[in-house]
């Protein structure tokens, strides 16, 4: 056996919690899409969208979703996670059902959060 414990001939495996970027074998579908729901104030709530490929124009789907959705949304950068969409209400199940309409993402790589 050799240091990574196969014997010699076999081939070896990835880990799957290694750091690899996109570039060293994956394909990029390994990213998600985040729709989350936060509470404001009252009954008012907001649903935020993050993890959207940057080579998508996101004012552009802010503004076909305010359109879809009747309702008023804006891109805003956030620290930690980058540019995230902010839409008003609760607008979870209306945003998933578009980025699958949109083929801007697969149902895999959609993560819907919130109560």
């Amino acid at each position: 056996m050799n240091i990574a414990g196969q014997l010699p001939g076999q081939l070896a495996q990835s880990d799957p919690f290694s750091n690899q970027s996109a570039g060293e074998g994956g394909t990029g579908s390994e990213t998600f899409i985040h729709i989350r729901i936060q509470q404001r104030n009252g009954r008012k709530t907001l649903t935020t969208v993050q993890g959207i490929n940057p080579q998508f124009d996101l004012k552009k789907i802010v503004k076909a979703c305010k359109k879809e959705f009747a309702c008023n949304g804006t891109v805003v950068e956030h620290p930690e996670y980058g540019e995230v969409i902010q839409v008003q209400g609760d607008q979870r199940n209306n945003i998933r059902d578009f980025l699958k309409m949109v083929n801007i993402a697969t149902d895999e790589q959609l993560k819907v959060h919130g109560f």
